[in-house]
């Protein structure tokens, strides 16, 4: 799940980063605007609906919390509304993190290709990332994968991110 999210999250940088660059070289400025999430509850007989604007990312107390403005109604069973507008921090969670890099795990193949058998038994290729001195591209890699185990690392990865989308 965790190499998905870093590809994803190469790929997203990689497909904005031209655009951006494009932008700044014509000198214009750009405005950032909040991821809009929405958000919807009930409980103890009333509904929330309403929006989280993400706005910033941070560490509190050694953990990632998404810092932004929640807006909504909340409805209760009389049908009461309360309009809501405070700034929260809502926790935010990131799975676990290792150096392992691929697990490939292939099937056996047979082909007849023109007169020429080709027989290959299961294969399984597990490649992991080794740290240390000398090591420099498992040192890489296991810093690409493990910025997501800093919270405050994180938080400036993923605010660097906002920038650039917003």
């Amino acid at each position: 799940m965790k190499r998905i999210a870093v590809a994803t999250l190469f790929l997203f940088v990689a497909a904005h980063a031209a655009p951006l660059t494009t932008m700044q070289a014509q000198g214009q400025a750009r405005t950032p605007s909040p991821l809009t999430i929405p958000i919807t509850g009930a409980g103890s007989g009333a509904v929330f609906n309403g929006t989280f604007q993400l706005q910033r990312f941070a560490s509190n107390n050694g953990q990632l919390v998404a810092n932004g403005l929640l807006t909504g109604i909340v409805t209760a069973a009389d049908g009461a509304t309360t309009s809501v507008v405070r700034t929260v921090a809502l926790p935010a969670a990131v799975g676990d993190a290792s150096c392992d890099i691929l697990h490939l795990d292939l099937g056996p193949l047979n082909l007849n290709l023109l007169g020429l058998q080709v027989d290959l038994s299961r294969v399984i290729l597990d490649i992991t990332a080794q740290t240390g001195a000398g090591n420099l591209l498992g040192n890489l890699l296991c810093a690409v994968t493990n910025l997501l185990n800093n919270p405050s690392g994180l938080a400036r990865l993923l605010n660097s991110i906002l920038d650039i989308l917003g």
